[in-house]
């Protein structure tokens, strides 16, 4: 389809650069609350998104209409637009030849799941949790493209996700659990509900700890929005050319246990909206930042090569949508993450939490704002369980914390005095994003108040 589609295009306006992609998704959802299945929706959705360059001028369009007479107006739409188009002097022109990267081979059964496999997983997690109320989702989504240019350049790729999240509560205490993956057996749901369900029963009672800086582990669930925030606002190009980020290329920044990956292949994902190829990109190798994000477009103001991150949001720049921290080598948990009695997540984590005298055990971060870019000053809540650690123990849970904290500075050298042996995948609010985070032991995490004020 996108071949005809650029035929079309190439008769209607000869000369123009012209791009043209072609996406079907398929995205289905069972959620659950009050421990039984609510809701089960489906989507599958082809569209069609055609970019020309002419002139000087851009402009793009798209359409879910895909019969003949559907793309032929969708292709007049954007020859008219071209036309009246502001002129786009920072025109990157069009990805070159290249071949597809090789990426991880997708999953029939996630591909295909039924309303069945999510409500298998949703009954595994229910009945795990052992009577307590619980709540959440089971997704599952499939997606193919292709992309062509006039320069050339053809593309195809497919990929697969599979993501739970869920919670279970007990007294108005919630614990929580959550995975994704490419693969549907990877997804166990029953793991994931006794997880949540050990957390909400070690939860009861909290007693309140005096805001000040405290040693914490951020389990996984919590390190995913780190990984999130980094990526929007601290490896994102754009942000770095724009002069809000920190992120300074050849740079010791980070300690030198941090190395931080997007693996975009690793997740089935061939090439960016620009139809550039994906590419496994490490931004910052034990410490020092050696690369950043980009698309064609800023790569080309800053002088760089595209690293294959367009996202479509232009005013967002290019960020890496699956990012992951390196878990550490050596720590006996490297190939599974063993389940543990009590609130922490798996046994990685506990031996994190080990090595802690005094500090805060943290299972979740939410409803993060950025204060300063630069610094990258997150302010936000805890929530699904928070716990006092002494002399290596979970001894009380406490009351959820706002915390006020540089991103940056909780990672910096020397801040840094653990990282767990198993990187979990977790679930973004985007099916099309993933972090994949171990536990991190910090030396200093600054909480301002109590979640209520």
């Amino acid at each position: 389809m996108a071949e005809q589609v650029l035929e079309v295009a190439s008769a209607a306006a000869s000369g123009a650069d012209i791009e043209v992609a072609a996406d079907r998704t398929r995205l289905a959802l069972s959620r659950f609350a009050n421990s039984g299945i609510h809701q089960n929706v489906a989507d599958d959705t082809l569209t069609v998104r055609v970019r020309l360059h002419a002139a000087g001028r851009t402009a793009s369009g798209s359409s879910t209409l895909t019969n003949t007479d559907g793309l032929r107006a969708l292709v007049e739409r954007s020859v008219q637009a071209v036309g009246v188009a502001p002129v786009d002097p920072g025109w990157p022109g069009l990805a070159p030849v290249s071949p597809a990267p090789d990426v991880a081979p997708v999953d029939v059964a996630a591909g295909d799941a039924t309303p069945g496999d999510r409500a298998e997983r949703i009954r595994a997690f229910v009945d795990a949790a052992g009577g307590l109320e619980t709540a959440g989702y089971c997704r599952t989504s499939h997606w193919t493209g292709a992309f062509v240019n006039s320069a050339g350049q053809s593309i195809r790729g497919e990929s697969a996700e599979v993501g739970m999240d869920g919670i279970a509560r007990l007294a108005g205490t919630d614990g929580v659990a959550r995975k994704a993956s490419s693969r549907l057996a990877d997804i166990d749901g029953g793991v994931l509900g006794a997880r949540a369900a050990a957390k909400a029963r070690a939860a009861a009672d909290p007693v309140e700890l005096p805001p000040g800086r405290y040693e914490v582990v951020l389990e996984p669930t919590a390190v995913s929005d780190v990984l999130q925030n980094l990526a929007v606002y601290g490896f994102n190009g754009k942000m770095v050319a724009d002069g809000r980020s920190f992120a300074e290329v050849g740079a010791d920044q980070l300690d030198p246990s941090v190395t931080l990956v997007d693996d975009a292949p690793g997740v089935g994902s061939s090439h960016d909206l620009d139809g550039t190829p994906r590419q496994r990109l490490v931004l910052v190798d034990r410490g020092t930042t050696v690369a950043v994000a980009y698309d064609r477009r800023t790569a080309a103001e800053a002088g760089a090569e595209s690293t294959g991150h367009a996202t479509g949001m232009t005013s967002w720049g290019a960020f890496a949508a699956h990012l992951g921290l390196k878990p550490a080598a050596g720590t006996g948990h490297e190939d599974f993450a063993a389940e543990v009695d009590g609130p922490v997540a798996e046994a990685a984590t506990a031996a994190l939490v080990a090595n802690v005298e005094r500090g805060v055990l943290v299972t979740d971060l939410w409803y993060t704002r950025v204060l300063d870019t630069k610094s990258l000053a997150i302010t936000g809540l805890t929530r699904n369980g928070v716990w006092l650690i002494e002399d290596g123990e979970v001894t009380q849970p406490l009351s959820n914390f706002r915390f006020t904290q540089s991103y940056r500075d909780a990672l910096a050298p020397g801040a840094v005095l653990g990282i767990g042996g198993v990187a979990e995948p977790q679930p973004d609010s985007w099916v099309s994003a993933r972090w994949t985070a171990p536990a991190l032991h910090l030396a200093s995490w600054n909480f301002t108040g109590g979640a209520s004020g």
